[in-house]
């Protein structure tokens, strides 16, 4: 799949077009996560980070690396939306779990 997407000029723009999604697919992550479970998950989301940002480091494939790389910082960056999702709750921005105290 690199190989066409290379022959083709498109690396760059399927990277993207993932990159998008990616980061597009943890906005929605982070406000149910907060919603269900609070901030207390925040290290499964620093495991997938090192995890993902490792297996970057390991993959020779650009797309791939590319990919992981993306996912691994999305996931570090998610620790700290966690906890500023817990302050817009606060706020009264995004509705509490009344199941949750």
């Amino acid at each position: 799949m690199t190989q066409f997407l290379e022959q083709h000029h498109l690396l760059g723009l399927a990277i993207g077009v993932a990159t998008f999604l990616i980061i597009g697919l943890f906005h929605p992550i982070v406000i149910k996560t907060e919603y269900y479970f609070g901030t207390r998950p925040w290290w499964i989301f620093l495991l997938l980070g090192i995890g993902a940002v490792a297996a970057s480091a390991l993959v020779a494939d650009v797309f791939w690396s590319s990919l992981l790389g993306v996912f691994g910082f999305s996931s570090f960056w998610t620790i700290k939306e966690l906890f500023e999702q817990r302050e817009r709750v606060a706020k009264g921005w995004f509705p509490q779990n009344p199941r949750r105290s």
